[in-house]
């Protein structure tokens, strides 16, 4: 066992363990870290907590204490002069007509480096830019080129639920999302209908996928043979995972009648599959 904190460095971001060094922090706490990239300050995510040493995959950095009254004025500042580098990197980016989208910009605690992120159609020789920045801000300058989720991480905005992104608001990590959980969750495979904001796939499909492979496993499925509470055979034609509602159509007869998922008896269950042409139209919205 081996006593962790977690630090994140951003809202709903990433969570990395650090070693207190006998150092007790809370929630919430502001704390000043040692990591691969130097120092830096971020926001105590867990407090002091005894993990399996399994859990830790690297060793770990040091915190270095708690957060003064000069690291917080020492992070507003850091806050300004993003802001201000933002704004001069656009200008540079528009009088060097560059076919590039300005997204965030991060400058390290110490100021030893100022990150900034673009979206972009295709490769953007950047080369003149980055001397343009250092030549103003005296420090390392990194360009790095980001997908549309991560756009939408970093810049918000609120979803078709009317609530908040999910990846702005808690998603730490992106998760695989796939054609196939709009599938078995029974959505319209409508990309105006099961794509976020970005265009991709939305997050909660993932958030949900667990309850509906529990789901899957006592509704029958559409195609599924079953038999009826009156001992008749029957197809199903159409299934609501949810409410456990199936559509059945006998075998002798054109009439499909009603009946809850528990009391049919299922005889022989079919397979949810997407076809080739599901997958080439919508394999797109699976991307990053």
């Amino acid at each position: 066992m081996k006593e962790i904190v977690g630090i994140r460095f951003k809202k709903a971001g990433k969570i990395y363990y650090f070693s207190p060094e006998g150092i007790t922090v809370n929630t919430g706490d502001m704390v000043i870290v040692e990591t691969a990239g130097g120092i830096e300050c971020g926001e105590t995510a867990i407090a002091n907590k005894m993990i399996e040493d399994n859990a830790i995959t690297s060793s770990l950095k040091p915190v270095l204490r708690l957060a003064n009254e000069y690291d917080l004025k020492m992070l507003d500042k850091k806050k300004q002069k993003e802001q201000d580098a933002f704004r001069i990197c656009e200008e540079k980016i528009k009088s060097r007509n560059l076919q590039m989208n300005l997204v965030d910009v991060e400058c390290a605690f110490d100021n030893s480096k100022l990150l900034f992120y673009f979206t972009a159609e295709n490769r953007v020789d950047f080369r003149e830019l980055v001397k343009d920045l250092a030549g103003i801000f005296r420090t390392r300058i990194e360009l790095r080129q980001i997908g549309v989720r991560d756009e939408a991480k970093i810049l918000g905005g609120l979803g078709i639920c009317g609530r908040e992104f999910c990846c702005k608001s808690y998603i730490g990590d992106f998760q695989p999302v796939s054609i196939k959980m709009a599938k078995e969750q029974g959505l319209s495979l409508n990309p105006s209908k099961i794509s976020g904001t970005c265009g991709r796939l939305m997050c909660c499909l993932k958030n949900e996928q667990s309850a509906y492979e529990a789901l899957l496993k006592i509704t029958p499925k559409v195609g599924a043979l079953v038999i009826t509470p009156d001992g008749v055979k029957g197809r199903v034609e159409d299934a609501n995972i949810i409410t456990g509602k199936l559509r059945i159509k006998p075998d002798k007869s054109e009439v499909p009648v009603i009946f809850d998922r528990s009391e049919v008896k299922l005889l022989k269950d079919a397979e949810i599959k997407l076809n080739r042409d599901e997958i080439k139209a919508l394999k797109n919205l699976e991307d990053k």
